[in-house]
Order: structure tokens, then C-alpha cells, then sequence
């Protein structure tokens, strides 16, 4: 949809035609997308998604499984930065 108000006419337009059309799976749906309106709306208005919050979210939840066991928080915090913070190191390739 090309702005906010084309958005909301359609998805208005199209929860009244599954209403009318009583099959059931399309009604669970379209109450999906009623109980999400304002996100799709909001979707539509600044095409940024939650993508890259989820996926820092789930480095975040890697260093909280590889953290285990570690005494203090300082550490379970490096671990997220350590992820999460595209550190390049330049690691010598012999040992001398």
C-alpha cells in the first residue's frame, strides 16, 4: 500500500469481506490482523521493521547460554558486546 489511508481502507474493506464470507479460518485471521492493526498500519508508514531488534535478541540470549556460570554480570555483559559488536580481531598466524 503506497500511504496510511489506502492501508486502512483495505484492510477494512477485506476483514468485512471475510466477516461475510464465515469461514472460520479467515475470521481467526482477520481477528489476527484486527489485534495488530495499529502495527501493520504503522508498518506501512515507515517500512521499519523489528527484524534487527529480534536478531540482536537472539545474540543476546546466546551469550546468556554461554555465560553460564559466570559470577557477576560484567562478564555476562562482555559476552553480549563480544557478539554482538563485530569485533574484528587480527590474531598473529604463527606463533613465535
Amino acid at each position: 500500500m503506497p500511504d496510511k489511508r489506502s492501508a486502512e481502507a483495505f484492510l477494512k474493506q477485506w476483514c468485512a469481506e471475510v466477516d461475510a464470507s464465515k469461514i472460520p479460518a479467515f475470521m481467526k485471521f482477520a481477528k489476527t490482523v484486527r489485534s495488530h492493526w495499529v502495527g501493520i498500519i504503522h508498518f506501512v508508514e515507515t517500512q521499519i521493521t523489528n527484524g534487527i531488534l529480534e536478531g540482536i535478541n537472539s545474540k543476546v540470549q546466546l551469550a546468556k547460554r554461554r555465560a553460564r556460570g559466570y559470577r557477576n554480570i560484567d562478564n555476562f555483559i562482555n559476552m553480549i558486546y563480544f557478539l554482538c559488536g563485530k569485533l574484528k580481531f587480527d590474531y598473529p598466524l604463527q606463533i613465535t
